[in-house]
């Protein structure tokens, strides 16, 4: 298969996930990783004049003054979402205000450790992982603001093609309960299944109705797919932990969610705070950031159609 590195910055490995854009397993918990960065410049902030901060990437409603010297925590899969968060850092730090950006490497503990107050934010998950979340696990967790939309892909394992699948061919599917969902309505929508109706978003392979080819639906924890692919036939993998693999949904995929699509608005990947948290100028400050201009370009420069910035 080939592989395509999206930008220098991106090198062969594994994301989580989360939310974000799919993930591990919402009754299940794995370490954080060990790496914390801090996505600002080392420029002199010191003497950063925060009285006339306005344009791209600047609310007007933000005293900016007033951070000046904050810290603000983010917790952030690797990839893209720490890389794009150090973009966002770098017009934080004409403010004096220095981002943090604190990277796990599961979908569970950037949640928890936004609702007991660890970190102010998290950028990690779409909506529908967000939701279910909350309601499985008794957290206030709210969406602020939709950055990017990471369109899941059919990767090709042993099986290259959909016309030489087997009867019986292994096909790797996101465990969690919203991605595994979104991966067999790829699934299909290339022809491969038919799901009862009414499944949606919490469609399990229970729900698969038809299955001419008796397709072997292997659940497992999205974090896992790029590396089991090779045992596999095929794979639905989420756009990070493709990104983070070297796979580009454009170049590498056999089949993708169209970016224009309404499931481009449904799992769009959130930034998200805890309930009550919405409208503090922290949070602005960080919202006007994360949708500026230059972000923006960022992601299209950098990751070729695999990450798409949904503002």
């Amino acid at each position: 298969m080939k592989k395509k590195l999206l930008s220098g910055l991106l090198a062969a490995a594994l994301t989580l996930s989360l939310a974000a854009c799919g993930g591990a397993p919402a009754s299940e918990s794995t370490a954080p990783s060990s790496s914390e960065s801090a996505a600002t410049s080392t420029a002199d902030t010191a003497e950063a004049d925060t009285t006339a901060l306005t344009g791209d990437g600047f609310d007007s409603s933000v005293d900016y003054e007033a951070l000046k010297g904050t810290t603000i925590t983010v917790a952030a899969s690797p990839v893209p979402h720490a890389e794009i968060l150090k973009v966002a850092g770098e017009i934080l730090a004409q403010a004096d205000i220095n981002l943090k950006v604190v990277e796990f490497t599961d979908y569970i503990q950037p949640n928890k450790a936004t609702e007991n107050g660890e970190v102010d934010a998290n950028y990690f998950q779409h909506g529908p992982y967000l939701e279910n979340f909350n309601e499985e696990n008794g957290t206030h967790l709210v969406s602020v603001a939709a950055i990017h939309y990471e369109p899941l892909g059919l990767y090709p394992g042993k099986t290259k093609t959909l016309d030489e699948l087997a009867d019986g061919a292994k096909i790797g599917v996101p465990n969690d309960t919203t991605n595994e969902a979104r991966a067999l309505q790829l699934l299909a929508a290339q022809g491969l299944i038919t799901l009862k109706d009414g499944a949606g978003l919490t469609a399990t392979k229970n729900d698969i109705q038809d299955n001419p080819k008796n397709l072997d639906i292997v659940e497992m924890e999205a974090a896992q797919l790029p590396r089991q692919l090779a045992s596999l036939d095929m794979a639905v993998i989420n756009g990070n932990y493709a990104t983070e693999a070297g796979f580009s949904s454009a170049a590498d995929a056999i089949a993708a969610e169209d970016a224009d699509s309404e499931a481009a608005q449904t799992y769009a990947n959130v930034l998200v705070v805890k309930e009550g948290n919405e409208e503090t100028p922290v949070t602005k400050a960080l919202i006007a950031a994360l949708k500026s201009q230059k972000v923006k370009d960022y992601i299209t420069e950098t990751y070729g159609g695999a990450v798409v910035a949904i503002f």
